[in-house]
C-alpha cells in the first residue's frame, strides 16, 4: 500500500520536509516513489508548495495521506 507522508530534511535544529509517496512500509527518510511538495515550517510565513495535480493522480490509485499531510493539503497556504 501506498501513503502520501512527510520526509525530513536539513540541517539539526532547522527541520525541512519533503512531501512523498512512498511504500508505507519504507523507513521515514528511506526509498519514495515520487517528491510531490515540501513544506518548511521554519520560515515565517509557512513555505508550502504541493502540486495538487500530482497528488490527485496518487490518490486516484490507492495512495493514503497521513494525518499531517492531510492537514496541509486543506491548508488554504498550500498553492500548486
Amino acid at each position: 500500500m501506498l501513503s502520501i507522508r512527510l520526509t525530513r530534511m536539513g540541517a539539526k535544529k532547522k527541520p525541512f520536509y519533503r512531501i512523498i509517496v512512498a511504500e508505507k512500509r519504507s523507513k521515514r527518510d528511506g526509498r519514495f516513489i515520487e517528491s510531490v511538495g515540501y513544506y518548511d515550517p521554519c520560515r515565517n510565513p509557512v513555505d508550502l508548495k504541493i502540486n495538487r495535480e500530482r497528488v490527485s493522480y496518487w490518490i486516484e490509485r490507492g495512495a493514503q495521506p497521513t494525518d499531517t499531510v492531510r492537514s496541509l493539503l486543506k491548508s488554504k497556504t498550500a498553492i500548486s
